[in-house]
């Protein structure tokens, strides 16, 4: 495998476009490897559905598009990140009990901790900015009971 590979998709800030940036991440990392029914996916397409709500959510319409980026280093490091243009960072909202939303962002820092991951935001040389997690890929790899499925050489 390559020292590097990137995979990036552009979608318009729309609800369609959640499932849509899901199945491009899904499919991108089988294609790098990751079997598409382990935990780890599962973990990896739930955080980019929030990510990708909270950019669709969360500019209404100061950022006709959002940008999902997918970077594997090495065979060691996945980085996910979605760019919007919207200058606001996220915040997390207190969760009152009768609140409905606002949770994404702790639901994205628990699963990239419970990975051995961190989440991290930049600004865009735009103005906006891009929301990244980064995760350990040798441990997106592992599955329950310690078996670990090994990336594919090409």
């Amino acid at each position: 495998m390559a020292d590097h590979q990137e995979a990036s998709v552009t979608l318009p800030s729309d609800p369609a476009s959640v499932p849509t940036a899901r199945r491009y991440v899904s499919n991108v990392l089988t294609e790098w490897g990751m079997p598409g029914d382990c935990d780890a996916a599962d973990t990896v397409r739930l955080i980019v559905s929030e990510l990708v709500t909270n950019a669709v959510q969360h500019t209404r319409g100061q950022s006709p598009t959002f940008t999902v980026e997918l970077e594997l280093e090495r065979d060691e490091h996945l980085r996910i990140g979605v760019t919007d243009s919207h200058p606001r960072y996220p915040r997390r909202l207190p969760a009152a009990v009768q609140q409905d939303n606002g949770r994404g962002m702790v639901i994205i820092r628990c699963l990239a901790a419970e990975c051995g991951g961190r989440l991290s935001v930049c600004p865009t040389a735009e103005g906006g900015k891009t929301v990244w997690i980064a995760l350990p890929w040798r441990s997106t790899l592992s599955e329950p009971g310690g078996a670990v499925h090994q990336a594919p050489t090409r």
